[in-house]
């Protein structure tokens, strides 16, 4: 469930008879082992696949960073430069919803490509930050992408975008390339506990091709209490409103 595969297919490959697991598939499987860097690369070994070399973009989180996401009291979670999330702790779920329920090699799984080709997805914040949360969007996507312009994922991420978001396509034609890692607030708008007034402290690892990125709220405000509150309301579906009206 964790690797994101059939029972069916997982043991077909644990009894050799499946098909050679793809590079993606065999990376679900490091993710949900949580192997270390030298275990993930032995696996890609045995399975026929070279492992990435050093400086290129990694899926793989590793243990230390999967350490500290478990050890935060704030909603927190871990993506690649392309904005695929690779793990979330269950009070970004509950804050975001389940960032990693689309498959590997879709361009869903990217959290900017929902941002400008899905209307729902920009329902979590406010109207006021959906510019600028565009151009952040975009400017990160651009950087990634001359970090590594032979990636393919990556351009196949922007012919998809400019194909379905006029708006990404004006934007990706600035050729803006601002996007810092550092603190921006975020406002959201979630349907159990109502607003919430956030920072967004970004961290860059790995190569900087993945980032922690960590909630918080200042201490003794409403959003706190709020933040507080859906900690113990959980990682309910959005659409669930059973527990009644969110919060003026």
């Amino acid at each position: 469930m964790v690797a994101g595969m059939s029972t069916d297919y997982y043991t077909r490959l644990e009894q050799r008879r499946g098909p050679q697991p793809s590079v993606s598939m065999l990376a679900a499987i490091a993710r949900a082992l949580r192997l270390s860097r030298a275990e993930r690369d032995h696996l890609f070994r045995l399975a026929g696949h070279a492992p990435s070399v050093d400086g290129s973009r990694s899926d793989h989180v590793s243990r230390g960073l999967h350490r500290v996401l478990d050890r935060l009291d704030a909603p927190a979670m871990v993506t690649n430069d392309l904005g695929e999330v690779l793990a979330q702790n269950p009070l970004a779920v509950a804050l975001l919803g389940d960032e990693t329920r689309f498959g590997w090699g879709t361009p869903q799984r990217s959290r900017w490509y929902r941002w400008f080709a899905d209307p729902a997805e920009r329902t979590l914040h406010a109207p006021e930050d959906h510019d600028r949360l565009s151009r952040s969007y975009a400017a990160g996507l651009r950087t990634a992408v001359s970090r590594h312009p032979d990636d393919r994922r990556g351009r196949d991420l922007v012919d998809r975008l400019r194909d379905a978001s006029p708006e990404f396509a004006a934007l990706w034609a600035e050729h803006d390339v601002s996007w810092r890692p550092g603190t921006e607030p975020k406002r959201f708008v979630h349907p159990h506990v109502g607003v919430i007034d956030l920072e967004c402290q970004t961290l860059v690892a790995e190569s900087d091709s993945q980032i922690l990125l960590v909630y918080t709220a200042t201490p003794g405000s409403e959003s706190a209490d709020r933040l507080q509150l859906l900690g113990v309301v959980g990682a309910q579906q959005f659409d669930d409103l059973a527990a009644g009206p969110p919060l003026d």
